[in-house]
Order: C-alpha cells, then structure tokens, then sequence
C-alpha cells in the first residue's frame, strides 16, 4: 500500500503471503494515479518514498532514482528508532484505520478478487471519512 502524507491510500494491492514486499515495490508505483492539485500538467510520480528496511536494497534505489524519486529507506543495521519516524506512522495508521473492518483484519475470503473488493471498498470508506472531517 502507497500512502500519501495524511495517510490516504492511494494505491493498493494484493498478493500472496509469501511473496517478499519488495517484489511489488515497482508496481505499486504504477499504479498510482495522477495527482492533481495545481494549474498545469499533473504529477505522475512521487517526489520522495518512505520505507522501512524491507525495502533497503540498491537495485531498487537505483530504480526509484531513475524515475526521479528520492527514496527515503532506512539502512539494515542502523539503531531502531533512527529513521523514519513520523512518516512510519503514518502507514501503520492507515493499516490501523483498515483494520476497524473485521473481514480485512481476520482473513475470512478465499477469494483473493473479493478479499481486494473489500480492501478497496475499505480504502474508499477511509477516504470518505478524511473528506468529511477536512471540510
């Protein structure tokens, strides 16, 4: 999942559990939708990617770079604590706000195109929510 600073998800998705998160990293980005905001052309792309250390490898840094994304991902090895920090809690917020949804908190579904239905009729209830209380 792809947040942005507030905590909206903006990008979601669904694989088995034994694949590495990394492996995803790239197409998650993909899938982002354009950012509007401002008169002119839309932003496409992220200025900057928070990450824990599940995503410290090279090859993917080298990835981001070239699309022009700074990746802010904490080294392997480095005190915990030091790092991400408000940023990091941001997603786990967001995975706590995903999980008031019992049916996403304990995996009832089989079904992995109804178990992404529901997380994305969740991420729209979340967004919903942030839209009511900002305005």
């Amino acid at each position: 999942m792809i947040t942005d600073r507030h905590g909206t998800p903006l990008a979601v998705a669904l694989t088995s559990g034994n694949r590495h998160d990394v492996t995803q990293l790239m197409p998650l980005l993909d899938m982002i939708p354009r950012i509007c905001g401002l008169v002119g052309r839309p932003r496409h792309r992220l200025r900057r990617l928070f990450a824990d250390r599940d995503y410290d490898y090279d090859k993917y840094r080298r990835l981001l770079h070239a699309r022009g994304i700074t990746p802010k991902i904490v080294r392997k090895g480095t005190a915990h604590g030091f790092g991400l920090g408000r940023s990091r809690w941001v997603v786990e917020r967001t995975f706590a706000w995903l999980h008031q949804f019992k049916r996403l908190w304990i995996r009832y579904e089989i079904r992995a195109d109804l178990l992404l239905g529901l997380l994305q009729l969740a991420c729209s209830i979340i967004c919903l929510r942030r839209l009511r209380t900002s305005s």
